[in-house]
């Protein structure tokens, strides 16, 4: 049988195992954390959920790995992720309670109150016990853009709690159908195989776990980012700069976390760099205040977002270096280095812009959005895919570095959203930390043996460069 025969199949296999998974423990409604690795191996779920979660995840990383070297065509990839996904469209979310979080941030939204103001413990919400209590008095993080998508929802759910789900989970497919279109094209542009491009980001595991059946607001982000990086690599006309400023703006909208993309989204504009600010920056700054005048919120949340650090965890690194200075006797060292990291990810940042000015901006703007994901001081699982969508469509060379991340990060997870770095907090943080250095002398020591070379290109081209 033919390779790519196998490694389809192999991936569908595993994509059952994860929906019979999702089918006994996935995240239901109550809230109730019933799979811990204390339940599994005193077998309070029986053998057949821990089985087919392993099994399952395993299958899906494993034939996502072997068939990145050889994808037949665009087509075949797309098929291919798509079989994936469908077995998990009609079962509990896998993997994390978000959704019901969403769900009632939408409610709230749709009728009237004001979801920056307070958790669910003082708004209230038809659902409050599907939520998971670390996040129910916590008000919403999310930009205004994804408020409204959630009350939309909320709306056309008609107050049924599995049909606001499902429709939570339908904008997420689009927001996957939205990357799969650009992708391809942003392959193409940078001289990378797109069918590879689109196999590395659709068929990745985190897609259809985390995307697709968590139904994660990553998905609107992501798809407007790629979206807006489409049109300005494009963008020869001022209405075309426009259009990407309104994009990349609704995806500021989505999380804040997405304007780290538009300094970089300035360099594939034409033009000089007073008008690119003007078309881009300014497009992006109306489209965020239209939207959040027409839904009648200010920028609350960009205070609310304050509340998303509640978790501590080794998966981010500064967390990571705090948690192992406290094992060595460093008292409240986690808190010092988390603002240490936002500070030195403030750094890496301009230093990825001012190498952008000569080589693909494009390219460092994956770099950014991976250097804000490993910097910043919570890391979750299906963080991984922003700088993913990018760098895998600009990427010419060895994936293995951007695989591998990846593929330990769809692992974290047990099916109703426990996540396994709880478990092993001290050894992964040692882990983390070590690594952490590892990388950065690595990142110094090239650094320092290769000088830079101006006009060459790591990522592929986006198009001759232009003065500022």
């Amino acid at each position: 049988m033919p390779r790519p025969f196998l490694v389809r199949y192999a991936g569908l296999a595993g994509s059952l195992l994860l929906a019979v998974a999702a089918w006994l423990g996935g995240a239901s409604s109550p809230w109730k954390p019933n799979v811990t690795p204390g339940t599994i191996f005193a077998g309070a779920n029986g053998v057949l959920l821990p089985v087919s979660w392993l099994v399952g995840t395993l299958l899906l990383i494993g034939a996502w790995w072997a068939g990145r070297r050889h994808v037949p065509s665009v087509r075949w990839a797309f098929v291919t992720a798509a079989l994936w996904a469908a077995p998990l469209l009609p079962f509990l979310p896998l993997a994390s309670y978000d959704v019901y979080s969403y769900a009632c941030q939408g409610w709230q939204q749709a009728a009237g109150l004001d979801p920056y103001q307070g958790g669910l413990d003082l708004l209230g919400c038809p659902w409050p016990d599907a939520v998971s209590p670390t996040w129910r008095q916590t008000p919403a993080p999310y930009g205004p853009v994804f408020l409204v998508l959630a009350a939309l929802a909320a709306k056309l759910g008609g107050g049924s709690l599995p049909l606001t789900v499902a429709l939570l989970r339908l904008i997420a497919v689009i927001g996957v159908a939205v990357i799969g279109w650009c992708l391809p094209v942003l392959a193409r542009r940078a001289g990378v195989p797109p069918e590879r491009a689109v196999w590395l980001v659709l068929a990745c595991p985190l897609v259809p776990i985390h995307l697709i059946s968590g139904a994660h607001n990553d998905a609107v982000m992501i798809a407007l980012i790629v979206a807006g990086l489409t049109v300005a690599q494009a963008a020869t006309t001022w209405p075309k700069m426009v259009a990407a400023g309104v994009l990349l703006g609704l995806a500021v909208g989505v999380k804040a976390t997405a304007v780290v993309v538009l300094p970089f989204a300035l360099l594939l504009l034409p033009g000089r760099l007073w008008q690119r600010v003007l078309a881009l920056g300014g497009s992006a700054l109306a489209a965020l205040a239209g939207v959040s005048l027409v839904a009648g919120l200010g920028l609350g949340w960009v205070t609310a977002l304050s509340g998303s650090g509640v978790s501590v965890q080794w998966t981010s690194p500064p967390t990571a270096v705090g948690l192992t200075l406290e094992l060595l006797g460093v008292p409240s060292a986690v808190p010092v280095t988390r603002v240490l990291g936002v500070i030195t990810l403030a750094v890496v940042l301009v230093v990825l812009w001012v190498r952008a000015l000569t080589r693909s901006p494009l390219h460092h703007a994956g770099l950014a959005l991976a250097a804000t994901v490993l910097l910043a001081p919570v890391f979750h699982p299906w963080y991984a895919i922003w700088p993913l969508a990018v760098l895998a469509a600009t990427l010419r060379t060895e994936t293995r570095w951007l695989v591998a991340p990846c593929a330990v990060a769809a692992a974290l997870c047990l099916p109703d959203g426990y996540n396994l770095a709880l478990v092993t907090k001290a050894q992964g943080a040692v882990g983390m930390t070590v690594l952490a250095g590892f990388l950065a002398w690595k990142v110094l020591h090239e650094a320092k043996n290769n000088p830079r070379r101006p006009g060459v290109a790591h990522g592929g081209g986006d198009r001759p460069h232009r003065a500022p």
